[in-house]
């Protein structure tokens, strides 16, 4: 594995950089949803089942399963659109998973309906 030194700090990390970012909705195991960021769409999706990691959300809520994932331009463009999902309503969200069927598997939201949000 690469190993990048952080100009910052000076420390390394076990792991290149990636330009490629995420936005993700995952279905916890009490049927609520959350949405996140990734640059490691595996590796987060590992982190939220995983004991110790994951978002504080998602860590009484295991397992969690993929429902969306979409990937945008840059971190900034992931970050607006999560918020945009954010905003939405679950029976919004389900819509769209079921109008459109165009998920993970069979849930995909559709990421040209949410731009048009206001």
């Amino acid at each position: 594995m690469e190993r990048i030194k952080d100009a910052v700090s000076g420390a390394q990390s076990k792991e290149p950089e990636n330009d490629i970012w995420h936005v993700y909705m995952v279905r916890c195991s009490d049927g609520t949803l959350y949405t996140g960021i990734t640059n490691n769409l595996e590796k987060r999706i590992e982190a939220h089942n995983s004991d110790k990691d994951g978002a504080r959300y998602t860590r009484s809520r295991r397992p969690v399963k993929l429902v969306y994932a979409e990937q945008a331009g840059s971190r900034s463009a992931a970050a607006k659109l999560e918020y945009r999902l954010k905003k939405l309503p679950r029976s919004k969200k389900k819509e769209f998973w079921e109008d459109r069927g165009q998920g993970v598997g069979e849930e995909r939201v559709n990421d040209s309906e949410l731009c048009n949000q206001p």
